[in-house]
């Protein structure tokens, strides 16, 4: 991976699972493939599910995108 995530960065993730539209969210906690993101923007047909996911999401570090710090 070019860029080195880290806790608090901010970031683009593709959609995955029940989730139909990319979403933007900050990263929390780090593992060695994937990292725990809470989500910050997301597209409104996804309201139901990202509240059933508490706000949160594991994504594969391949799967995101930095935007800013």
């Amino acid at each position: 991976m070019e860029t080195k995530l880290k806790v608090g960065d901010k970031v683009t993730c593709d959609k995955f699972a029940s989730l139909t539209h990319n979403f933007v969210g900050s990263i929390e906690k780090i593992y060695e493939n994937s990292a725990v993101v809470e989500i910050l923007e997301h597209h409104k047909d996804d309201t139901v599910v990202v509240s059933d996911f508490h706000n949160r999401a594991v994504v594969a570090l391949n799967h995101m995108k930095k935007i800013s710090a």
